[in-house]
């Protein structure tokens, strides 16, 4: 997703990220959905008016956010392009993430872009479609998914493709790192699971399974002309730093650094993650640090999206790697990485506690 010139003095006024669930209505059943979504929307979404004064809201940032539109499937919201059009008139960066369904056509992207969509979230967790389609609960959604990369293209239309990595699919990495690069991507984001909503019954990878899968990305982030990041595993930074990498280098900037000519755009400083930089709404107006950290914080329009993110006790303390628990409160790498906050709390209860999912012993020893 677009960045631009965040910066990390930002971090405690305004998000990077701001996701705005704007419904949960989806016709996939996707095996690790955060929202476990359903068929048809909530009764009680937010209407209309609530979600255009939201968005004003997201607009009042001392610094603007990119704003995600997200869902469930956003598509299957009938205001979705009047808000998208809102949010762009108010100078926000907007984002979607369409749900690989008959609805996601090139017609549908083409009137996304003119209303405002800078960026599309496409989601491929799969080289091939028995994977795939097993994922996502719908035979087709993989061929599916790749008319939306290809429509995408076709209009110039950024795409940043997400892939979530468990028991299912961790032998494929190579493979979905190949397929990608036909489509011409900005941006590989893979994702390694939380156990919440449906994800609650998918199988995690091992935590040393992780390892060996940041060395298959990395090799790709040198190789591949798209970048590569990853989320809820932001130890891939580590990982990335002790092999004398740079974690935010594009693909341009990865072979400049070994002589080649230096190009590319800019990344997200080092640090973001749940509830530091990223800032999360769901279709009901409730506020969380991140959709995959699902600890209540407020809930709009009776509480200010700008209030909790700069006051609330739980993003403040998201945002100091300091006074994290266990390993993760005394690693060396705990600014630029901090563990996932998001799998702390889903697997411990507590947002604070060491990522129980990352192997790496600090020279500080293991305890805060």
């Amino acid at each position: 997703m677009p960045h631009h010139d965040y910066t990390l003095r930002e971090l405690p006024s305004s998000p990077l990220m701001f996701y705005y669930e704007v419904t949960q209505a989806c016709d996939l059943v996707c095996k690790h959905c955060r929202a476990s979504a359903q068929e048809t929307a909530h009764a009680e979404q937010l209407s209309t008016a609530e979600s255009l004064a939201l968005i004003e809201q997201v607009a009042s940032f001392p610094r603007k956010p990119t704003l995600v539109f997200t869902g469930g499937d956003p598509l299957k919201r009938p205001d979705l392009f009047e808000l998208i059009r809102r949010a762009a008139s108010l100078g926000i960066e907007c984002a979607l993430t369409p749900s690989a369904t008959p609805l996601a056509t090139a017609a549908a992207f083409e009137k996304a872009k003119e209303a405002g969509v800078r960026c599309l979230g496409i989601s491929l967790d799969g080289a091939e479609a028995a994977v795939h389609d097993a994922f996502r609960g719908w035979e087709g959604s993989f061929q599916r998914t790749l008319e939306m990369l290809a429509a995408a293209q076709r209009l110039e239309l950024p795409v940043q493709v997400n892939t979530s990595i468990t028991q299912r699919n961790v032998d494929q990495v190579d493979r979905i790192a190949e397929l990608l690069v036909d489509y011409g991507i900005m941006m590989w984001s893979v994702f390694f699971l939380v156990p919440v909503g449906r994800g609650l019954l998918e199988q995690r990878i091992a935590p040393d399974e992780y390892e060996r899968v940041f060395a298959r990305l990395w090799h790709h982030a040198q190789t591949k002309p798209y970048a590569v990041k990853t989320t809820e595993a932001p130890h891939y930074r580590r990982f990335v730093l002790q092999q004398g990498g740079n974690p935010l280098a594009g693909p341009q900037e990865t072979r400049a650094a070994r002589g080649g000519e230096r190009r590319g755009g800019h990344r997200g400083p080092l640090g973001i993650g749940d509830g530091k930089g990223v800032m999360f709404v769901n279709h009901l107006g409730e506020i969380y640090p991140a959709g995959f950290l699902p600890h209540l914080c407020g809930r709009f329009p009776r509480d200010s999206v700008v209030d909790v993110y700069q006051n609330n006790p739980v993003f403040r303390a998201l945002r100091n790697p300091d006074g994290f628990r266990g390993r993760c409160g005394v690693c060396e790498y705990r600014q630029a990485c901090g563990g996932s906050r998001a799998r702390a709390y889903a697997l411990t209860g507590d947002y604070l506690e060491s990522d129980p999912d990352c192997v790496y012993i600090p020279k500080g020893g293991t305890e805060h």
